[in-house]
């Protein structure tokens, strides 16, 4: 079954279509809050802080995001994510100097909640819609436009930043929202809905009970996590700022090289996605580590960085879509909102980790160089992980 084919479901075609103008929107204005932050002169730490506040609202929320996902229709909820994501959006506008940086983190955080909310839904319902090879196919899908989004939208959010300024993106992103929420209004949308009895309490201690009684899916989510190694917006800002702005404007830099990676994301898994297995994933791993250690070696130099970076990207598409598979494919519909926000939260919270890791081990006094190199050696780590989950609960059947 190919993409095409996949994409001929109704559904999976306009939610697609909703993706790919809403992510957009959201890179394109990613560079320019970064951008502005940098202008303002901001530290590593303050660079590093906005960073974790677009990924803690999954960490924080996911009891919640899990139980929301559960009880309110997949559309209507859809409806009012992307309305509260508009009016974050537009409220970028009104920071104007770093005194109201903390102002910026709060609607950062509160847009970053709904989008974390809505991506949730949206991996919850897709299983609910089609299974095996098509269901493969539709993470793949959503992870590709995902990618595709993120190099575009960094690459034109640069331009776009650097010619028209940060204020105009902005508008221009809450506008890409609006057209979104319209095309909402056009789905059509029939799946039989799990009713719930139970309390919003007892659905929290059964969600969680749930979890902790399967180790394999526990397993499953801490290796999804380890994606969040590949979370490198801090470290790219920071390399702008610190290496590369005599030779490129910030703004420009941080959209090329956030867009380089992403075509990296984008084609990546048309090379490996038909050959990775449960039984070959462990050397995915070690590709992505040797990866990373490959682009640390080359930042140095910019241009070389960029070709470090599509190599670094190459990989991280088919990790991150195969390992979501595995814990779909484990997780009993009942459940499937509330396990998959907490997975969201531990990856997040991986995010979190690594932003926070880039920010103070700069400070301390750690080469950018070097930091990018211990993030690959960490993929080793997990690689050993896998081999030993392999052997506890694949290789036994």
């Amino acid at each position: 079954m190919t993409y095409l084919d996949t994409l001929k479901h109704p559904v999976i075609r306009r939610l697609s279509i909703i993706q790919f103008i809403s992510y957009f929107g959201t890179w394109f204005s990613q560079v320019a809050i970064f951008s502005m932050i940098v202008s303002f002169g901001a530290d590593e730490i303050t660079i590093a802080l906005t960073a974790t506040m677009a990924m803690l609202p999954a960490v924080v929320l996911a009891p919640i995001i899990g139980l929301i996902i559960d009880r309110i229709e997949f559309k209507n909820l859809m409806g009012i994510l992307l309305v509260i994501e508009i009016s974050m959006t537009l409220g970028f506008i009104f920071v104007n100097s770093l005194e109201y940086v903390w102002v910026l983190m709060i609607l950062i955080f509160i847009r970053s909640s709904a989008a974390s909310m809505l991506f949730s839904a949206e991996m919850s319902l897709f299983p609910k819609l089609v299974s095996g090879e098509m269901l493969k196919n539709t993470n793949e899908i959503h992870s590709v436009i995902w990618s595709l989004c993120y190099a575009l939208g960094m690459a034109v959010g640069g331009i776009a930043t650097y010619y028209i300024g940060f204020d105009l993106a902005f508008a221009i992103d809450a506008s890409l929202y609006t057209i979104a929420v319209l095309l909402l209004i056009g789905l059509k949308l029939s799946i039989e809905k799990v009713q719930h009895a139970e309390s919003n309490i007892q659905m929290l201690k059964d969600g969680f009970a749930y979890l902790k009684s399967q180790k394999k899916i526990l397993h499953l989510i801490l290796l999804h996590a380890s994606i969040g190694l590949t979370s490198f917006d801090a470290l790219i800002t920071l390399l702008a700022d610190f290496q590369y702005k005599e030779l490129i404007a910030v703004p420009l830099a941080i959209g090329w090289m956030n867009a380089t990676r992403a075509l990296g994301l984008m084609i990546g898994p048309f090379f490996i996605s038909r050959m990775v297995s449960k039984h070959n994933l462990h050397y995915i791993f070690i590709l992505q580590g040797l990866a990373i250690m490959l682009w640390s070696l080359l930042e140095y130099n910019f241009y070389f960085a960029l070709v470090g970076l599509f190599v670094t990207g190459f990989f991280i598409t088919t990790l991150w879509s195969y390992t979501y598979l595995l814990i779909q494919e484990e997780t009993d519909a009942r459940y499937m909102g509330r396990v998959i926000s907490y997975n969201d939260m531990f990856f997040m919270l991986s995010n979190v980790a690594t932003a926070l890791f880039i920010g103070y081990a700069s400070t301390w006094g750690l080469s950018l160089e070097g930091i990018t190199f211990t993030l690959g050696v960490g993929f080793f780590v997990v690689a050993g992980y896998y081999l030993w989950f392999k052997k506890q609960y694949i290789d036994v059947k």
